[in-house]
């Protein structure tokens, strides 16, 4: 056994939603570094063309920056297109691209949520989902082989705390718990369902990255978690890259608490 090889993603095309965002960025350099060309699929293609751009400089990798819109199926199957073109497979999914909603929307009173909100929740955190797995999964069945990573949340396995917030503005709207809880089991029913084609299902469940945030809302959180503050924004690069990786060869149906110990008291 080699353990280097293990996490080695040499030569592996990772195909990354949400690439844009905060824990996207950081996910794709972690990614790059252990060997592979990353996908940088984001609705915001001025940033991950400079994400691209930058990953470029940095590491003997390809990485790809693609326009696309989750929430249409001509959209994704565009892009599908453009990877095979380039890279003729796809070795790894990451459905990380998600809705939170603004600062309003978080803070607006359940009973005032406009349906609206919800709406655009569903559709791309999990319609958006959905449609990018069953387009990848094509692939990776001819394939015979594949990994597919779903990112969940702490609020999708327990409520939020509502006594933290205070007057921060951070809050967590319903359908952000609503929608995250609902990944658990749509990677389940997708890791039964291919349990016998090489294809892999996984959720990664982080916990909250501080990112400026009011300090009365920081304090409160850290508070909650066992190791006593909130997550810096690389330190869930290691459980992607382990779960892209052979490192996790035997796991699948599986789900990875990142937490700081939210969960665990």
């Amino acid at each position: 056994m080699n353990v280097k090889c293990l996490f080695d993603l040499n030569g592996r095309v990772v195909l990354l939603t949400g690439a844009g965002g905060l824990l996207g960025e950081q996910y794709a350099d972690g990614l790059s570094q252990a060997g592979a060309h990353v996908i940088l699929a984001d609705i915001n293609y001025s940033k991950v063309k400079l994400i691209e751009k930058t990953l470029k400089l940095k590491y003997n990798t390809k990485p790809f920056a693609v326009k696309f819109d989750i929430t249409d199926k001509k959209s994704i199957k565009k892009m599908i297109d453009l990877i095979l073109r380039k890279y003729s497979k796809i070795d790894v999914l990451i459905n990380n691209a998600v809705d939170q909603g603004n600062a309003k929307l978080r803070t607006t009173d359940f009973i005032d949520l406009p349906q609206s909100s919800w709406d655009n929740a569903i559709k791309i955190n999990l319609t958006g989902m959905f449609l990018c797995c069953q387009e990848v999964g094509k692939v990776m069945l001819k394939q015979k082989k594949g990994v597919i990573i779903n990112i969940s949340s702490t609020y999708g396995l327990v409520a939020p705390d509502q006594r933290i917030y205070g007057k921060s503005g951070q809050n967590s709207a319903i359908f952000y718990a609503a929608t995250k809880s609902a990944v658990l089991n749509f990677t389940r029913y997708l890791a039964s369902y291919w349990h016998n084609k090489g294809i892999r299902v996984n959720t990664l469940t982080p916990g909250g990255v501080e990112k400026g945030q009011d300090p009365e809302f920081i304090k409160k959180y850290s508070k909650k978690t066992m190791l006593g503050r909130m997550a810096k924004k690389n330190e869930y690069v290691g459980a992607i890259i382990f779960l892209a990786s052979d490192a996790s060869s035997y796991m699948t149906g599986s789900n990875l608490i990142i937490d700081g110990g939210w969960t665990a008291w």
